[in-house]
């Protein structure tokens, strides 16, 4: 299984970071809010925090969202929707949006879809095509166990399986086992660049051409909304193909 984020080839790099921050932010505060704002003792809250922290977010952003969540009934209440639809070529996307306001999130996000050559569906319209999975990530150039000892470690924490790309280890857990998994490996020594809970193709699409090239504004349109936490999709796109489009 190849599992690749798209924000991980977003340009403007510090317009990129500056959203990301947003979107840790109200993940931070989503998980402060529901389960208490102290990380040892609400996991969500930990796991948000050390995502926050791999990717530089300044820690007086991180204590402003707990501080934020921590307030007696002046804070903002956010859900969690997903949108569902289909981009260019008949690729399936799902949308994770954390949001104040469903109509304001349901508006962008369909002029998302319609404006570069998709259609928004029905709940439920593609999420049959995804398996939900929990993915650690950990970065090759930082590990010095090999891959065979590596997946021996993996399976015995009770991990599902263990994906290789050229740059990273994808450790695969069911979602019910997340937790465990994640704990078991970190008191092993391991570091994770990032650890969520996310929504996994079963089958991938190659597209190429311009249903690429709408693919790639389409999810960075995503992206760049704020109300977006993730976004997740099952076409896949050619080395040579990044390349041309640029």
């Amino acid at each position: 299984m190849k599992f690749k984020l798209f924000k991980d080839r977003k340009g403007k790099a510090d317009q990129a970071k500056n959203n990301q921050f947003v979107k840790l932010g109200r993940e931070i505060y989503v998980a402060a809010r529901k389960g208490g704002t102290n990380p040892d003792a609400n996991y969500a809250l930990k796991t948000a925090i050390s995502n926050a922290r791999q990717v530089q977010m300044p820690n007086d952003n991180i204590e402003r969202a707990i501080k934020k969540a921590s307030g007696d009934g002046d804070g903002v209440e956010y859900e969690e929707i997903f949108y569902e639809g289909y981009g260019p070529g008949g690729v399936a996307i799902m949308v994770k949006c954390l949001t104040d306001n469903r109509n304001r999130s349901a508006a962008d996000v369909r002029a998302v879809f319609n404006k570069r050559g998709g259609n928004m569906g029905e709940s439920g319209c593609v999420s049959y095509m995804f398996d939900e999975k929990g993915i650690l990530v950990l970065d090759r150039e930082e590990l010095e166990v090999e891959e065979d000892e590596l997946m021996m470690q993996v399976l015995e924490a009770g991990a599902e399986d263990l994906s290789t790309s050229e740059d990273n280890y994808e450790i695969i857990a069911h979602p019910h086992e997340f937790e465990t998994v994640k704990n078991g490996l970190e008191k092993q020594g391991f570091k994770f660049s990032s650890a969520a809970v996310r929504w996994i193709p079963q089958n991938t699409v190659l597209v190429e051409g311009e249903n690429a090239e709408k693919l790639l504004k389409m999810m960075d349109a995503f992206e760049d909304n704020d109300d977006v936490q993730d976004v997740f999709a099952n076409f896949e796109i050619s080395e040579e193909e990044m390349q041309r489009i640029g």
